[in-house]
């Protein structure tokens, strides 16, 4: 495989350089072979050569750190209260829940904006609608910015895994992703845990497609693999790419949303930007015939007990599902809608 480790101490999570794609057709069907294997073995890897433009994430990376270092009440200002079923707005420290207990982190949740008029908000679909944005002048158009790349990214890289599949580029596209779930979270984790066990995020899975992590140098997240942790240590310009349960029930297993978590075993701030790229709430999805299984992946007992594999219904309810157990005070607003747009 056409895999390479830029440093010997980096941990082998595979390193996957989108720039080859430019070199011809011969090169975007070996990218897409090492997608498909990166995404069966570990379910985690890092992407370079990406294309987007350096300014446009260490613009929001600057924006996020203004941000949580206002006072608490200059923070509290854009409470998460304020967005309602939209799931938008900031979080203090301890105020969600992974794997049963509080988070060691404070976090700002963002999403795609969407107008009142929007057929998605209209219809009252939860999780849909306006960001509430801090009063940081350039905040909300770094923001739109970051998402429309991050949004490209995520089109690329959904192309190139159906192409390792075996599958049409649009596969993906046509029947999931042509109006996604896009979510994106600003997080803060305090320096050095309270005790070694203190989990700035406790294991977990993610829920849909993709996640696109930007991180800072402090490092802390760990992925669960043969029954190890291994290091996620920062790459420059990198992002961390990780599969959701969706790409695991999709692929009937051969794809592995892998257990993660983190830790800041250090004596400073870790900053984190995860971008979520999922499938369209009212989506169904259900495994794809004749994909195999390959290899035997990381798979590990979950902290829920749950197998997507045996989940029915549409990616909403299953969202909802998820959020409503690390938000607990949300579950009253996060209610299914009885419309569906057209």
């Amino acid at each position: 495989m056409l895999v390479h480790y830029p440093y010997e101490d980096l941990p082998r999570l595979p390193v996957i350089d989108l720039s080859l794609a430019r070199s011809g057709a011969d090169w975007t069907d070996h990218l897409a072979a090492q997608l498909d294997w990166a995404a069966s073995e570990f379910g985690f890897f890092y992407v370079v050569g990406h294309g987007i433009d350096a300014r446009i994430p260490a613009r929001l990376e600057e924006f996020a750190r203004q941000f949580f270092e206002l006072p608490l009440p200059r923070k509290l200002a854009v409470h998460m209260k304020l967005g309602g079923s939209a799931w938008r707005g900031y979080f203090p420290v301890g105020g969600e829940l992974t794997s049963g207990r509080p988070d060691l982190k404070e976090g700002l949740y963002l999403g795609e904006d969407l107008a009142a008029s929007d057929a998605r908000v209209e219809a009252g679909w939860p999780l849909h609608g306006r960001n509430v944005y801090p009063d940081i002048p350039g905040f909300e158009t770094a923001v739109k910015d970051y998402t429309r790349a991050l949004t490209g990214l995520g089109h690329t890289l959904a192309a190139l895994l159906a192409r390792g599949l075996g599958l049409e580029d649009d596969y993906f596209q046509t029947r999931y992703t042509a109006n996604p779930t896009l979510l994106l979270r600003l997080f803060n984790y305090p320096a050095t845990p309270r005790s070694p066990d203190s989990f700035g995020v406790g294991e977990h899975t993610d829920y849909g497609l993709l996640t696109m992590l930007r991180q800072d140098q402090v490092g802390g997240l760990e992925v669960r693999h043969e029954g190890d942790w291994l290091d996620v240590p920062y790459l420059p310009d990198s992002f961390v790419v990780n599969i959701g349960d969706m790409f695991q029930r999709l692929t009937g297993g051969r794809y592995t949303s892998a257990l993660h978590r983190v830790i800041n075993r250090s004596p400073v701030p870790r900053l984190s930007i995860p971008f979520f790229f999922d499938p369209a709430f009212d989506a169904v999805l259900e495994p794809i015939e004749g994909v195999r299984r390959a290899g035997k992946g990381t798979a590990a007992a979950r902290w829920d007990g749950a197998d997507p594999g045996q989940f029915g219904g549409t990616y909403g309810e299953y969202l909802i599902g998820k959020v409503s157990r690390v938000f607990p005070g949300l579950s009253p607003v996060l209610r299914l809608p009885e419309a569906t747009p057209v």
